[in-house]
């Protein structure tokens, strides 16, 4: 029988040879996890990113010309308190000429909503926590504006009790063919003011919801789907639009631009839903400080806590990404805010002898 000699032990140079070896092939494959890891993210953005820009729906290499600067919004609301005491406009006849009899009955019409529970809010992971939990909430019936508050709706209420006009109306009066636009550069106290003018209120957060959303707890008004050519959102028209343009995104109850053209002012202060897991500091209150000469001097500012809270802002508008007009999408602001793209609609309780 054949003998099969033993291999001979390695010696201490052939060990550490190995050892090496071992080692480089453990690093190599440690660094290729990590590369594939990392491609794999980037490629993730990358889908995100794409996603993004298909939804833009206009050539993102605008998009330097579209963007304002940071604080521009804040500059054009300081000019737009200074101007509480300018004379309005339009007269009380000038602003009723505006348009036509049919015109105006169109504008204010009202929509019934009517009553029972729907689902409010979302559990999806990528909804804002502001959003969360998905929750049933029961209402009343009640009317819901069909249409947003237009520049001509608005000069009508100016005319008639002398509040201020928006800042972007010049010398008072509204630019060519933005008539049937939603006015915008209006507060939340502006907003409730004509609400209360016109005999009606804002809606309350939980109203507007139900109007823009149905009982089936869509994203959209129209479903669950986005879709760029059922709303103004994302720059892509470029500024508000006529409120009776997009037909084919009103709610299931037939109420227009519940999704995008401008954000919308309701009635609530922005809590926390129960049973949230959104971190409570979201929902606190807080303004920009000086805080020291040093401070001062360097114009920076803290972000510092006060004992008031935020109204909320429903349905995105033309500048907003596509997912701020979800219908559960909570926006929020300080209620003397102002900006070109925050408007309003009414709400009112059905009158005893509809029901």
């Amino acid at each position: 029988m054949l003998k099969v000699p033993k291999p001979a032990a390695p010696t201490p140079a052939e060990q550490l040879r190995r050892k090496r070896f071992l080692s480089a092939t453990l690093i190599t494959c440690i660094s290729l996890v990590v590369i594939g890891g990392s491609l794999h993210v980037v490629r993730l953005g990358s889908m995100r990113m794409g996603e993004m820009r298909a939804l833009a729906t206009y050539d993102l290499k605008e998009e330097s010309s579209r963007i304002r600067a940071q604080g521009e919004d804040i500059v054009l609301h300081e000019e737009n308190e200074q101007r509480k005491n300018r004379t309005a406009g339009y007269t009380v006849a000038e602003a009723e000429a505006l348009l036509t009899k049919e015109q105006w009955q169109k504008l204010n019409r009202m929509v019934e909503i009517p009553a029972g529970s729907f689902q409010m809010g979302s559990d999806l992971k990528n909804a804002d926590a502001a959003s969360h939990p998905q929750h049933a909430v029961k209402l009343k019936a009640y009317l819901m504006d069909k249409y947003l508050i237009t520049n001509a709706q608005y000069a009508r209420f100016i005319a008639a009790t002398g509040h201020r006009p928006p800042l972007g109306w010049k010398n008072g009066k509204i630019d060519q063919g933005a008539l049937l636009y939603p006015v915008t550069l209006v507060n939340w106290y502006d907003a409730a003011a004509y609400a209360k003018w016109a005999g009606k209120r804002l809606p309350s957060e939980a109203e507007w919801e139900k109007a823009a959303r149905g009982t089936d707890g869509r994203r959209w008004p129209w479903g669950n789907k986005m879709d760029p050519k059922r709303l103004n959102t994302y720059y892509n028209v470029g500024s508000a639009t006529d409120v009776t343009t997009y037909s084919n995104g009103a709610s299931p109850y037939g109420v227009y631009d519940m999704a995008g053209n401008v954000d919308e002012w309701v009635a609530d202060d922005f809590l926390p839903y129960k049973g949230t897991d959104a971190a409570a500091d979201v929902f606190q209150g807080k303004v920009a400080r000086v805080l020291s000469a040093e401070d001062q001097a360097m114009k920076v500012s803290d972000m510092v806590r006060v004992n008031r809270h935020y109204k909320v802002l429903r349905g995105g508008s033309w500048k907003s990404d596509p997912f701020s007009t979800e219908t559960y999408h909570r926006d929020y602001a300080w209620p003397n805010s102002a900006s070109d793209f925050y408007g309003f609609r009414c709400a009112s309780d059905v009158p005893k002898s509809s029901k």
